[in-house]
């Protein structure tokens, strides 16, 4: 949604607004920009994000989009012989070595020629704390200040601010949710 959506920081809720209504080709994305776009009233990035992570079949959605593009493979397993369900191993690995190396790049050197992009991934990749499962425990350790304050914004400019504010909006909607599902089916 690079440059689609602009934020109105006019006022208190930083409502968001379409700036370009040009087909992007994803059709996930788009779908989020035709909400965004239609809706009746303008609503916070808050809002949106805990709209967007309440999609249907999310999960599923973007690993086909991966599949199509040769990422991932679309797979079934089963759990105890009895429950299918959807798996997708990997097909080709270079997108998330380079993944990996923003991430490196971001931590590990001390520049701070990095975009919005980045700083939303590795504050996801570091609350999900997952990190430690692609570089050394120790390395990571002696970054964690740097970390830090790329994550809370202290090494973005404005735009991945807002950003970084969006996704601990949905890490917070994403630790809910499963709660909110659990207690529902159990109540019905």
């Amino acid at each position: 949604m690079n440059k689609t959506i602009s934020v109105d920081n006019s006022n208190k809720k930083k409502l968001l607004n379409i700036q370009d209504n040009s087909i992007m080709g994803e059709p996930l994305l788009e779908e989020c920009r035709q909400k965004i776009a239609n809706a009746k009233r303008r609503a916070s990035i808050t809002t949106w994000v805990s709209r967007f992570a309440g999609v249907k079949n999310l999960k599923h959605r973007i690993a086909g989009e991966l599949v199509k593009k040769g990422i991932l493979r679309a797979d079934e397993d089963k759990v105890l012989l009895v429950f299918s369900r959807k798996i997708y191993p990997e097909l080709n690995p270079e997108p998330e070595r380079k993944i990996i190396d923003r991430l490196h790049k971001a931590i590990f050197e001390d520049n701070e020629d990095f975009d919005a992009r980045t700083v939303v991934l590795l504050s996801l990749a570091n609350s999900a704390d997952l990190l430690r499962l692609n570089f050394d425990k120790k390395k990571l350790k002696s970054r964690k200040k740097r970390i830090e304050k790329i994550v809370n914004g202290e090494l973005a400019g404005k735009a991945a601010k807002e950003a970084i504010e969006a996704v601990q909006v949905a890490i917070m909607v994403a630790a809910i949710m499963p709660t909110i599902i659990t207690t529902t089916v159990a109540t019905s």
